[in-house]
């Protein structure tokens, strides 16, 4: 089990001051916005505009903190978001763009290279003990509040913003168990072996210090 302080996580303000975003983990170890399998990241908006894009990438998204966001993905109506919503995915090379309804929010990332990776974000309310499904990696993020996670032989807390990065060990499962007001999120990761897709090998990831808009 591998903890990712908050605190070993830098912010970086958009060039347009529109809002800030934190890298947590990313795999290979080092890879830019251009070649990395898969990326995980938090990110304060704080103004209305549109999405990066990303050529072949899936994404998830989940509001964690704040009030209101309408997502308008493609041609399609807009989706409102809140801190009580599920997770939303989709192409990150569909044309998206985000308005805030009342004030910034700050939101968790997903992505993963389409073709290589497969990924699902969960919210975690309530203590349970976890799997890693059909895959080999799994990170367990504190977006606020508390939670205590065991793997294994190693029991840890993790604080706002702190983040875990397991790996599958044979069958073991882990515990996580958020304090009520917690707001706790589970990503897992499945590597695609084949054009079909299976198996998950575990996935080398670094901390990053390089922060960029989501």
């Amino acid at each position: 089990m591998r903890i990712i302080r908050a605190s070993d996580c830098r912010s970086t303000a958009w060039k347009n001051g529109g809002g800030s975003t934190t890298e947590i983990a990313v795999a290979p170890s080092g890879a830019s916005l251009d070649n990395f399998d898969w990326r995980i990241s938090m990110a304060r908006v704080a103004s209305d505009g549109p999405f990066s894009e990303f050529a072949g990438i899936d994404r998830t998204l989940a509001v964690v903190a704040g009030s209101k966001l309408a997502l308008t993905i493609g041609d399609a109506a807009p989706i409102v978001l809140d801190s009580d919503s599920s997770p939303i995915s989709f192409a990150g090379d569909t044309p998206t763009s985000a308005r805030l309804t009342a004030g910034a929010i700050t939101d968790l990332n997903v992505m993963t290279r389409r073709g290589r990776f497969a990924h699902r974000l969960l919210r975690i309310r309530e203590p349970q003990r976890c799997g890693f499904d059909d895959g080999d990696v799994a990170l367990a993020v504190a977006c606020s509040g508390t939670l205590e996670l065991s793997f294994l032989q190693d029991s840890m807390n993790l604080t706002e913003g702190d983040a875990a990065l397991l790996t599958r060990t044979g069958d073991a499962a882990f515990w996580i168990a958020p304090t009520p007001t917690a707001k706790c999120y589970l990503v897992l990761l499945r590597e695609c072996r084949s054009q079909a897709g299976s198996g998950y090998p575990a996935a080398r990831a670094s901390v990053s210090h390089r922060s960029i808009r989501s």
